[in-house]
């Protein structure tokens, strides 16, 4: 498991999910440390074609997909590693650089 992995995960309410870790390698490869941040996920329906939200990133074959994918870039959710599961892909160096940007535009990070 690594910064930047698309898995699959089960949330209490939603149901079952892609989700993209989000955190440094240290916290997602330690063994001690039982929780990681992700990023929800939501597969886009072929019926269902739109542009992005602001707070959204669009995800797809480039990083591993089978369908295009919007990656919610407003929130982070902590959930167990033990939980994650199906590894689906690797996020794209220039889906990263995006979902960092919005990351930096919705979170009030002061500089």
């Amino acid at each position: 498991m690594a910064p930047w992995e698309i898995w699959s995960y089960d949330f209490d309410v939603e149901g079952a999910h892609p989700v993209v870790i989000f955190g440094n390698a240290a916290r997602v490869s330690n063994a001690g440390l039982e929780q990681v941040n992700v990023l929800f996920c939501t597969t886009l329906r072929r019926e269902e074609p739109r542009a992005p939200k602001p707070h959204e990133v669009i995800l797809d074959a480039a990083d591993g997909l089978d369908w295009a994918t919007r990656c919610r870039c407003d929130a982070l959710h902590f959930v167990p590693k033990t939980k994650l599961r199906a590894k689906r892909g690797l996020v794209s160096w220039e889906r990263r650089r995006a979902i960092s940007e919005k990351i930096l535009r919705f979170f009030p990070f002061a500089f």
